[in-house]
């Protein structure tokens, strides 16, 4: 069987709260997978909806991960903070990829650290 998932890619520069963060993370995994094929969405669905949670050291690192995610025609999703309670309004903190064939977005992140 075919393995699907989905990453979730944070800044490690913003040191956001916990709570912060996972608000984030949540944006990127809903918005990601509204781009997504119906196909890898729904196998995504079925095998368990399975999320990774990934770190970068910078906002370079996302911009170049997005682009390669692109290449690969995997779904992204950059998200951009509002500015209401920790960050700056406009600050890009998070980059969702998938859902999508694990080996696929391996391509991309399997040199990634987990959070």
């Amino acid at each position: 069987m075919v393995e699907y998932k989905q990453c979730i890619i944070i800044r490690d520069d913003l040191k956001l709260s916990k709570g912060k963060l996972a608000v984030q993370v949540a944006h990127a995994a809903v918005s990601a997978a509204e781009w997504a094929s119906r196909s890898d969405l729904e196998n995504w669905k079925e095998g368990g909806q399975k999320k990774v949670v990934l770190r970068v050291e910078k906002l370079q690192d996302l911009f170049e991960l997005k682009e390669k995610a692109r290449r690969e025609g995997l779904s992204t999703a950059l998200i951009t903070d509002a500015g209401l309670t920790e960050i700056a309004p406009g600050t890009v903190t998070v980059l969702g990829i998938g859902p999508a064939r694990a080996d696929y977005i391996d391509k991309v992140t399997g040199n990634l650290k987990l959070v």
